[in-house]
């Protein structure tokens, strides 16, 4: 098997590469309390990810969330917990610093993902870490979702936290593929929210998920056209 080079880091200090060191253990441990297998390079672009995303969250306040050990439980393992319910291609909608669009392409680099975000800092930022991490599937796109177009269709939509259950139906509508089906990330079950779908909407699943290291709940809630 080829080894691969490690990734070029912006800095190569002693301390930056023990500070990444630390994370890739973390990740490891994380990604085996998920049964997730992942190769030592993926490893290392989880690590780099969430280093840069520190280092950028410093001057652009990307996420609320500043110490790069809970961004492993917080951000990455909680994107990832759902990544099994991901069929391609993705739309990663309202996607922030790329969650959880970048963590699912760097897990599975044969799923293309369009990242889509409407604020300028935080395209900067995940086009950034594109570069850095050579992600060829994945496309980022400033807009706001409802004026976005695309040619293509897709067989997942998902959000993170991104807003309620009939309005992220109503602003990605015009996106789903015929058979596909909307994937969104919620911390309790969200019962009202579930209560005021319309007819057009069928709910699939709502499952419960639990994330190595986080003591919330967690949950997905499936959703599909109706007829």
């Amino acid at each position: 098997m080829r080894i691969l080079p490690r990734l070029a880091h912006p800095s190569t200090t002693p301390a930056r590469e023990s500070a990444l060191s630390s994370l890739e253990s973390q990740i490891e441990r994380g990604l085996a309390a998920l049964s997730f297998t992942a190769e030592p390079r993926t490893v290392e672009q989880f690590a780099l990810y969430l280093s840069e995303l520190t280092r950028w969250n410093r001057s652009f306040n990307l996420t609320a969330v500043r110490d790069p050990a809970q961004m492993v439980t917080h951000h990455l393992l909680d994107s990832l917990v759902v990544l099994p319910h991901a069929r391609r291609p993705v739309a990663d909608i309202g996607s922030g610093a790329g969650l959880p669009g970048l963590a699912w392409a760097i897990a599975r680099p044969e799923l293309a993902i369009t990242s889509v975000e409407s604020v300028g800092k935080k395209v900067r930022f995940q086009r950034h870490v594109c570069r850095q991490l050579d992600l060829s599937n994945v496309t980022i796109e400033q807009a706001r979702v409802e004026h976005f177009q695309s040619d293509t269709r897709f067989a997942t939509v998902t959000c993170r936290a991104f807003t309620s259950l009939q309005r992220f139906v109503d602003l990605t509508r015009h996106l789903l593929a015929p058979g596909g089906r909307w994937v969104a990330m919620k911390g309790q079950v969200p019962d009202e929210e579930l209560k005021a779908l319309d007819n057009s909407v069928n709910v699939e699943s709502i499952l419960p998920l639990t994330v190595p290291g986080l003591d919330a709940e967690r949950c997905v809630v499936i959703l599909s056209e109706a007829g």
